[in-house]
């Protein structure tokens, strides 16, 4: 069943029920004002009944009948029972009640009677009401008429209402429709007027909008990948096909080859690792812990002074407390000591700081030019003084990843004096 339907169908209910409630109380509140109008009439003329009998009552349309304590009738012929009877002996009060009596013509009509006690029996003072049931019988169709007219209006106007308001749910599920069938996500829906739904387009649009970013950085991604990925493996193919003909070569040659062949396995292994970590992004299901910066920031010092034994780091650390996932700050930590060992000479100290929640590692190297300082995180990026480095050009992009999954920044300047300044600030640091 559609949504359409369903919001039709709703409106109709709601509008039968309202107005069903509403025509049976009409017709209960009409039937008790006609009856107590004819009860009032018929108790006014049980107060003189002889008057009736003698013709001189204004109830001239009412049927009279005297019934003695002793049972004696006196007047019309009217149905008299035991509870009639009862109120002329004086043991049970008066009352009201319909009845049917025979006509003269021999049909059968409705009465209502007021049973009454007087001096010496009772009376019975009874009207023909046909016409108070043919009233009511009436009203009764009027009021399903109008009952099942408002329940037809109400499902047009619910139909057309629904028509109008999901008009812009309609579009979203063709939209979606289409995507999926083209997958191809630059499909937009129009915006237009105000409310919830307007505000669904706008969040289907910037979905769509993320979905294509993300279809494009990794369709960018898995080329940058093919391409840093094909250089260190024809190298090694080559390497490979010089040493099928080793017989040829010199032990010097070959030893070469072997460093290189090595060196060329390393670089794969730190690229994919690299890409490993970056198709890792903000992964939900790692699970965030507290973390201790300092210590993890110290940790990794003592690990670049085993790596680079000739520069000297100096690191001066805040206690600072962070809720991240562990794994992935160190390696962003590692990353930014990394590339400062890098750039820096034999003899040179890098500076590593934790300060006001914010990691600051500077070099004395050569720095980074003005106009790389923000593509050195992009993927695969490697300034021309650095493609005689060893390297992949995953690692500050890994850093800016990391920082960007943690709700921060991070950033390239030109330190003073010379060499390169990174800053690395998580949001919770």
């Amino acid at each position: 069943m559609s949504l359409r339907l369903r919001l039709t169908l709703v409106a109709a209910a709601v509008v039968a029920v309202v107005l069903a409630a509403a025509s049976v109380t009409v017709y209960f509140v009409m039937q008790h004002e006609l009856y107590k109008r004819v009860d009032g009439d018929l108790a006014q003329h049980a107060r003189d009944p002889r008057a009736a009998l003698r013709g001189l009552s204004p109830f001239s349309g009412d049927y009279v009948t005297l019934v003695g304590a002793n049972g004696d009738l006196a007047g019309v012929a009217l149905p008299i029972d035991a509870r009639v009877r009862a109120v002329a002996a004086g043991t049970r009060p008066g009352f009201f009640r319909d009845a049917t009596a025979k006509a003269v013509n021999g049909d059968e009509v409705q009465l209502r009677e007021d049973v009454a006690p007087i001096e010496g029996g009772a009376v019975v003072v009874a009207r023909n009401i046909d016409y108070l049931h043919h009233d009511l019988d009436r009203l009764r169709l009027i009021l399903i008429l109008v009952t099942a007219g408002g329940v037809g209006a109400a499902a047009l106007a619910g139909a057309l209402v629904s028509r109008a308001t999901l008009a812009p749910v309609r579009r979203l599920t063709a939209a979606a429709e289409r995507v999926a069938q083209t997958r191809d996500p630059s499909e937009r829906v129009p915006e237009t007027g105000r409310g919830e739904l307007t505000r669904l387009g706008s969040s289907f649009n910037t979905m769509l909008a993320a979905l294509e970013d993300a279809l494009e950085t990794q369709r960018r991604f898995v080329a940058d990948a093919s391409h840093e990925l094909r250089t260190p493996l024809t190298s090694m193919q080559t390497n490979i096909e010089v040493l099928q003909q080793q017989e040829r070569l010199e032990p010097d040659a070959r030893a070469r080859l072997f460093d290189d062949l090595q060196r060329e396995a390393h670089e794969m292994r730190d690229l994919i690792g690299g890409l490993l970590e970056l198709a890792r992004g903000d992964d939900p299901s790692l699970e965030r812990t507290t973390v201790q910066l300092d210590e993890l920031v110290a940790a990794a010092v003592d690990r670049a002074r085993a790596r680079y034994p000739n520069l000297n780091f100096e690191a001066k650390l805040e206690p600072t407390t962070i809720e991240g996932v562990r794994e992935r700050v160190e390696r962003a930590v590692w990353n930014l000591l990394e590339n400062a060992g890098k750039w820096s000479e034999n003899g040179s100290t890098v500076e590593v700081s934790l300060a006001g929640g914010e990691i600051s590692v500077r070099d004395h190297g050569p720095g980074i030019a003005a106009d790389e300082r923000e593509r050195v995180f992009d993927r695969f990026y490697r300034a021309a003084s650095a493609r005689s480095q060893p390297g992949s050009g995953l690692g500050l992009a890994i850093v800016r990843e990391v920082a960007e999954a943690h709700g921060g920044t991070v950033s390239a300047e030109e330190a003073p004096g010379g060499g390169a300044l990174l800053r690395l600030r998580l949001a919770n640091s």
